[in-house]
């Protein structure tokens, strides 16, 4: 398990995450929130002292234990599951920052609840989320997670916890003297290509693999973005595509926990942006009713590529903020079903409102499920001009 030593560090990159995430600067006399599982109160309790410090009112909450998650899932009614606490609005108005920290002693504890109870307080809960995707957009709200080692996930992940702790301690560089550093050298090394990326001209991109055969249209005023402290750790670079262009076949060989439930071999069939046809090789009833939550569950929010130089996970974790951002071999490229991120839009995020989102292709959704796929592929970009380009290949920017 992690050292006392690494754990302050942890917690520096993380207020590191969260300065990069949020465009608006923190004062003091801002209201942090730090939402934890119980097997992170160490770590909880040394960001509420650092955030303290700095002047900052933290806001604490436990989140629930396995126990009451299952509970309240499976012995809620209807008026239950959607019930919201008072003050809970008005709290997410004030917020100018939060910070989850994830570390399960469960993954599939929700299993035998039934998946449409969690959908409906998800939909229900999805006006909050909006509430601070609007504070972020005009720069008011900032967030940044992170995973810490527990029995479950290093159990699910075939791993040792000395392994898995390892894997967190270099992806984050916590083994580093000032692991903040050496974040920032990596956020400036992925400038260079998202430079790169957003002075191209694109139409559309074409993804290729063993089982992967899909075009996704780049959209109007977007832009890539990645490596910006919301999640540690973080090598991605991803776009919110238009979602109406999406065509062919998507297949996650990386598996997933969600909601308690095992996932494998997810394979998406698009046509005219949406997934017509829906298979898992294990975990499939549970994964067609996730894409039946709504009218934008079965349509693309995100579209995103690690470069195998950034990151250096090569393992499964059984923790999508792990497995999004494998690099291994051959990098990954991962795709989210669900609501799309309005910070990749290539202008001011405040001035979005509900309609110009529709009109340029923002998905929307109460869900937002990403699944990766590891295998040796090529990335090609359909350019305005009608030139195409290889984009990535072998895991690596072709940068």
């Amino acid at each position: 398990m992690f050292t006392e030593k690494q754990l302050d560090r942890y917690a520096d990159v993380l207020i590191w995450g969260l300065t990069k995430a949020r465009t608006g600067k923190f004062k003091k006399g801002d209201i942090i929130s730090v939402r934890f599982n119980l097997s992170a109160l160490r770590l909880a309790e040394i960001l509420q002292e650092k955030i303290i410090d700095m002047g900052m009112n933290p806001v604490v909450r436990m989140l629930f234990t396995p126990a009451m998650e299952r509970t309240f899932f499976g012995k809620g009614n209807d008026s239950q599951l959607v019930f919201e606490p008072p003050g809970e609005r008005m709290l997410c108005r004030k917020l100018n920052g939060s910070i989850y920290l994830n570390a399960p002693d469960s993954l599939t504890h929700l299993q035998k609840v039934n998946p449409a109870n969690i959908a409906k307080t998800a939909i229900a809960r999805k006006s909050i989320r909006d509430i601070l995707m609007k504070r972020e957009e005009i720069g008011g709200f900032g967030w940044t997670l992170c995973s810490l080692t527990t029995p479950q996930l290093a159990k699910h992940a075939r791993l040792s916890l000395k392994e898995y702790t390892a894997q967190i301690v270099k992806a984050c560089y916590l083994d580093k003297k000032d692991a903040a550093a050496e974040w920032d050298k990596t956020f400036n090394n992925a400038i260079e290509i998202k430079k790169w990326l957003n002075g191209l001209k694109i139409k559309e991109y074409h993804v290729e693999s063993k089982n992967i055969d899909l075009k996704i249209v780049h959209g109007e005023k977007r832009r890539w973005i990645g490596i910006s402290g919301h999640n540690i750790p973080s090598f991605e670079l991803f776009i919110s595509p238009d979602w109406r262009g999406t065509e062919g076949v998507f297949y996650a060989n990386q598996p997933s926990y969600r909601s308690g439930n095992y996932v494998e071999g997810v394979r998406l069939e698009f046509k005219k942006g949406i997934a017509v046809k829906i298979n898992a090789e294990k975990g499939n009833s549970f994964t067609r009713q996730q894409l039946e939550m709504d009218a934008g569950a079965k349509k693309l929010g995100e579209f995103s590529l690690t470069d195998k130089r950034f990151s250096k996970i090569d393992k499964f974790m059984a923790d999508t903020l792990f497995d999004e951002n494998f690099g291994g071999k051959f990098g990954n490229c991962h795709v989210a079903v669900g609501s799309s991120y309005s910070d990749t839009f290539k202008g001011n995020p405040s001035t979005l409102t509900a309609k110009t989102k529709k009109e340029l292709g923002f998905n929307d959704s109460a869900l937002h499920w990403d699944l990766v796929n590891t295998e040796e592929k090529r990335v090609s970009a359909m350019l305005t001009n009608g030139k195409k380009i290889l984009i990535y290949e072998k895991g690596k920017f072709a940068y």
